[in-house]
């Protein structure tokens, strides 16, 4: 069950004494008609978001006992020490948020430039996951951390243009993850998956799913209808929900349970890997066949994220390894790969993968040697945590370190090898220093 919450226009913040009108507050599964939210509003650049000045005397927030309407109050110099929570692009990769255990940042990618960041009372003021919405003016918080700004159990829809939230979605169970597009808002509880029309919050579709600790879930954010892709009810399945064509299409990927997933802009391929993190498979989501299939490495590895390119001509994979690897996609999605062929067209004149040239032993050779390897790779530290996207500028790639690191690296679609790191930044140095 779910609690929604829409809010009136509330007094201009700072407001000393908030005392919001709550008009709505009911069970989602009702389907009763709920309050419109505000439009968002679009920028070309997220520059035009700025925080307004807090007050002269901020009250200190402890836990989140402060109404939940009343925007968090900000402190008028940054916390002396600060821990990430969250890391993630928004859906074109263009910018990216950090969740900290004082407040949020966003960051712009090309070029690279913190935008702005809310750093909240020094004694709390967790965020443990950020959501954004293109580049609009609209987030989706949810605390997190040892002291969370909100509680871990609601989902804040955030207006930074007007520095207040214009709703809320509350749950029993904590929030392990939150995706947005244009129309919808779709929220990951442990076991359960609930999605929401964006102008009202109306309960449009629930979803149970196996236990999801890391929240895994991906929407397509393309002009056309929504494709979700979450875990299944069974171990190593993937369920597929296509909601313009009301089908849904379950996924047998992998052997082991679903560790990390990935989908294209338009939400028709989809990779996946598994707990082992050795294999990355790549599926038609229309029929659910498998495309190609791709090789990490081949010992165990925990996989922290996969990424299409915009035209899904390459994917990028990071693991607690140290090593992005960049594989070279050569799909035709109306084909299917079985034991005797591959889904690959002659088109894409990439770098070709070491399993080219053992092609002629093919049913002599084990699979491992038969599986298609990186043709470009990036060297990190091993065991840190790192997210990664591809760039806007041709043939490079946007890495993200829990550590506070950011690396654009530029990759030979023709020689492959090793990448070439083109820019550095630690985004978590003061503010001042960029």
């Amino acid at each position: 069950m779910a609690t929604l919450s829409a809010y009136s226009s509330p007094a201009a913040w700072p407001n000393d004494n908030p005392n919001p009108a709550v008009l709505l507050q009911q069970d989602s599964t009702t389907g009763d008609e709920q309050q419109q939210l505000d439009d968002p509003q679009s920028y070309d650049s997220l520059s035009s978001i700025t925080p307004q000045s807090p007050p002269s005397n901020p009250t200190p927030v402890t836990n989140y006992s402060s109404p939940i309407s009343s925007p968090p109050e900000s402190s008028s110099s940054p916390p002396p020490s600060v821990a990430l929570l969250h890391l993630s692009f928004n859906q074109d990769s263009g910018c990216f948020a950090a969740g900290t255990d004082h407040g949020f940042r966003i960051y712009n990618c090309d070029p690279f430039r913190e935008i702005f960041r809310r750093d909240f009372d020094r004694r709390g003021g967790g965020i443990g996951a950020v959501e954004m919405l293109f580049r609009c003016n609209i987030l989706a918080l949810v605390g997190g951390g040892a002291d969370p700004q909100y509680p871990p159990n609601k989902v804040m829809i955030w207006d930074d243009h007007q520095s207040r939230c214009i709703g809320e979605l509350s749950f029993r169970s904590e929030v392990r993850a939150v995706k947005l597009r244009r129309d919808r808002i779709v929220v990951v509880l442990e076991q359960k998956i609930f999605v929401y029309n964006f102008s009202d919050l109306k309960l449009l579709h629930q979803i149970e799913t196996i236990a999801n600790p890391k929240g895994l879930c991906e929407v397509s954010h393309g002009a056309g209808s929504l494709v979700l892709v979450c875990p299944g009810l069974q171990k190593g399945q993937v369920r597929v929900e296509h909601y313009a064509s009301k089908r849904t299409k379950f996924v047998m990927a992998h052997d082991s349970r679903i560790a990390c997933f990935a989908l294209t802009q338009d939400g028709q391929l989809l990779a996946t890997c598994s707990s082992k993190g050795t294999l990355v498979r790549i599926f038609n989501t229309a029929d659910g066949s498998l495309l190609q299939e791709v090789r990490r490495g081949a010992d165990r590895a925990e996989i922290y994220s996969l990424a299409f390119s915009s035209a899904a001509q390459w994917l990028a994979v990071s693991s607690d390894k140290g090593t992005v690897h960049v594989f070279s996609l050569k799909l035709n999605p109306g084909a299917k790969m079985n034991d005797t062929s591959r889904a690959i067209t002659d088109t894409n004149h990439a770098a070709g993968s070491p399993a080219s040239s053992l092609s002629f032993f093919k049913g002599v050779l084990p699979k491992y040697f038969s599986s298609e390897w990186s043709v470009a790779q990036f060297r990190l530290v091993e065991g840190s945590q790192y997210v990664v996207a591809f760039g806007h500028q041709k043939n490079t790639v946007v890495i993200l370190g829990f550590d506070g690191s950011f690396y654009r690296c530029q990759f030979d679609p023709v020689n492959g090898g090793e990448m070439k790191q083109l820019e550095y930044h630690n985004f978590m140095k003061p503010e001042g220093s960029f």
